[in-house]
């Protein structure tokens, strides 16, 4: 005789069951399809055919693909250390007692509701126009061209794109971290002598340690995943001549073409053509 299942049973599989359906739907099925696509030559678009082991020869034969690797870790360390320190200098601002602390809390937050791709273009539309006026009234040399347009600095434009979106999200975090802190710790600390420095280091950050881990992990994965970004403030162009000249790579990115066709102009005198 089966047993008759209980209100709590049934309201588990209730739960349960839709979530599990959602989540092979939208993410174990695409999963499994992008397995089975990498074999082929799909182009997301029309018929395809399998190629066997071509795409992965290709992808490990590349040697862009190891720079790209590289240049992803270096991002990765150089937003988590940056975003950390940020939002925990920004959280004992925001944890402090000073005026309009509720508003400040809502309007710092604003980085974090705008999506990557909505960042990524008003920030290229700053370093690309706004920017270089700004050198050019108050004299400032290296304001004057857009730092997405130089291949050693582009980097430091899309860091300072992708910290500045991070630290809201990380800031809240250390803020609740924060406040877990009880205020006779604090109390005990300054019937001791102990200062604003040595009571940070002393009693606040090993408090709220397992919240910076759990920053630095969030904050590492993140970064590590960051793609939309750098796509709409670059268009994955890479900072030479070959993009000027093949604009099916360069997507037609005008801060990029503009930056390089005044150099070539006044590297070669207007003589000769891209």
């Amino acid at each position: 005789m089966k047993k008759k299942m209980s209100n709590r049973e049934r309201t588990f599989l209730a739960i349960v069951i839709p979530v599990v359906v959602l989540f092979f739907m939208f993410n174990t099925l695409p999963m499994l399809k992008g397995i089975v696509y990498s074999f082929t030559n799909y182009k997301g678009y029309g018929s395809y055919e399998y190629v066997g082991l071509r795409n992965y020869i290709d992808l490990f034969t590349d040697a862009r693909v190891g720079k790209s690797y590289l240049f992803t870790f270096k991002y990765a360390i150089a937003g988590t250390i940056l975003v950390n320190v940020l939002s925990l200098l920004m959280a004992l601002g925001l944890n402090s007692k000073i005026r309009f602390k509720s508003a400040l809390r809502g309007i710092y937050f604003v980085p974090n509701i705008l999506g990557g791709l909505v960042i990524g273009y008003i920030f290229s539309f700053i370093f690309t126009y706004i920017l270089p006026v700004v050198g050019d009234v108050f004299g400032i040399g290296f304001l004057q061209n857009s730092i997405l347009a130089s291949e050693k600095y582009a980097w430091i434009g899309v860091l300072i794109v992708g910290v500045w979106q991070a630290v809201a999200m990380n800031t809240i975090i250390y803020i609740s971290g924060l406040q877990t802190v009880p205020s006779d710790v604090y109390e005990a600390s300054m019937l001791d002598g102990a200062g604003k420095w040595k009571e940070f280091w002393k009693v606040t950050f090993p408090l709220v340690m397992p919240f910076v881990t759990i920053n630095l992990i969030l904050s590492t994965k993140n970064f590590l995943m960051v793609f939309d970004q750098i796509l709409s403030l670059t268009k994955g162009c890479r900072t030479d001549f070959a993009d000027i000249q093949n604009k099916k790579e360069c997507g037609g990115n005008r801060q990029w073409q503009n930056h390089y066709l005044r150099n070539w102009a006044a590297n070669t005198k207007g003589k000769g053509i891209i």
